[in-house]
């Protein structure tokens, strides 16, 4: 079990950091400039793949439980704390060309 919780953090946290490391939109598509909000809906479905990755991972645990709605909301805000390495090295630290 306590391996299965370290692979979902670095899945997580490698997750949180892509839309930032990344030109292309969604890994696949090329763009000359990816605009903030393309980042930000990539970022919104890598949380939801993540989520999907941690359902399945505890299925195979134990029987799932069921979360509220603040459950989403606080692990959302952990997924963007998990980001905010990709987003100050995207926006603040690279040399802009």
């Amino acid at each position: 079990m306590q391996a299965s919780v370290a692979v979902l953090l670095i899945v997580a946290v490698l997750a949180a950091n892509l839309p930032f490391a990344l030109p292309r939109i969604g890994g696949v598509v090329a763009v000359v400039h990816k605009h903030f909000g393309w980042r930000l809906l990539e970022l919104v479905v890598l949380y939801l793949l993540v989520g999907l990755f941690a359902r399945l991972l505890e299925s195979r645990l134990m029987p799932v439980h069921e979360q509220n709605w603040q459950f989403y909301a606080s692990t959302f805000a952990l997924f963007v704390v998990f980001a905010f390495p990709g987003f100050v090295w995207r926006y603040f630290w690279r040399q802009p060309h």
